[in-house]
C-alpha cells in the first residue's frame, strides 16, 4: 500500500507552473507522468502515486539546473514543505542515483521496481521526443521498431543514457514492450506537448 498523496494532480500542476519553467521541461514532466501511469497500470500498482512521481520528479529543476549538485537534493525540502512522505521523496530522488554531478547521490543504487521504472521512464522521454521532432513532431504513427533503431544509434539524443533506459528490464519488461507502452502513453497526451 502506498502512502497518501498530499496534493491532487491539479494542485501539483499549479505548483509546477508557479515556478519559472521552460515549455520543454513541462513537456518532459507530462511525458514522464504518462509513462509512469502506464507502467503502474501494467504492474497493478497505484497509478496516481506512480504518475505523481513522474510529474514531480524534477520539481527542483528550475532552481537547480545551473547548480547540478543540488538537483534532487533541493527537491527533498520542497516536497517536505508540501507534506510528501519520506518514502515518496526517497523514490523521487532515486532517479538521480549514480550521477557524478550530484555528490550526495552518486554512490547510491536503485533497488526497487518503482525506482527503476522512474529512472527508465524519465530518461526515455528524451529519446521519444527527439525522434518525434526529427519526424516533423509526429508521434501518431511512431512505432517501437523505429524507436529501437534510434536507441541503437548512440549519436542520436546522446544525452539519453541507454544504460538507464535498460534498467526497465530489471522489472521484467523487455525494451520492445517498454518502447511500445511509452509511445502509446505519450500519444495520449500529444496535444498537450506540441506533438501531432
Amino acid at each position: 500500500m502506498t502512502d497518501k498523496l498530499p496534493l491532487t494532480r491539479t494542485q501539483a500542476l499549479e505548483w509546477i507552473k508557479s515556478m519559472p519553467q521552460e515549455q520543454s521541461d513541462i513537456n518532459h514532466y507530462l511525458e514522464s507522468e504518462a509513462i509512469m501511469r502506464a507502467l503502474a497500470q501494467k504492474f497493478g500498482e497505484d497509478a496516481e502515486y506512480w504518475a505523481m512521481l513522474g510529474l514531480l520528479h524534477d520539481i527542483d529543476w528550475p532552481l537547480t539546473k545551473n547548480n547540478l549538485k543540488e538537483h534532487c537534493i533541493k527537491s527533498a525540502e520542497l516536497l517536505k514543505e508540501k507534506g510528501f512522505s519520506e518514502e515518496f521523496i526517497k523514490i523521487l530522488q532515486s532517479h538521480g542515483y549514480g550521477f557524478e554531478a550530484i555528490p550526495e547521490l552518486k554512490d547510491k543504487k536503485r533497488t526497487k521496481k518503482v525506482e527503476f521504472a522512474l529512472a527508465a521512464s524519465e530518461t526515455l522521454t528524451g529519446l521519444i521526443y527527439a525522434y518525434a521532432l526529427m519526424r516533423g513532431k509526429k508521434i501518431s504513427d511512431m512505432d517501437s521498431a523505429g524507436l529501437k533503431k534510434k536507441f541503437k544509434d548512440k549519436r542520436f539524443a546522446e544525452n539519453c543514457s541507454r544504460e538507464i533506459i535498460k534498467e526497465i528490464e530489471k522489472i521484467g519488461l523487455s525494451l520492445e514492450e517498454f518502447f511500445t507502452m511509452a509511445i502509446e502513453a505519450i500519444k495520449n497526451i500529444k496535444d498537450q506537448i506540441g506533438l501531432i
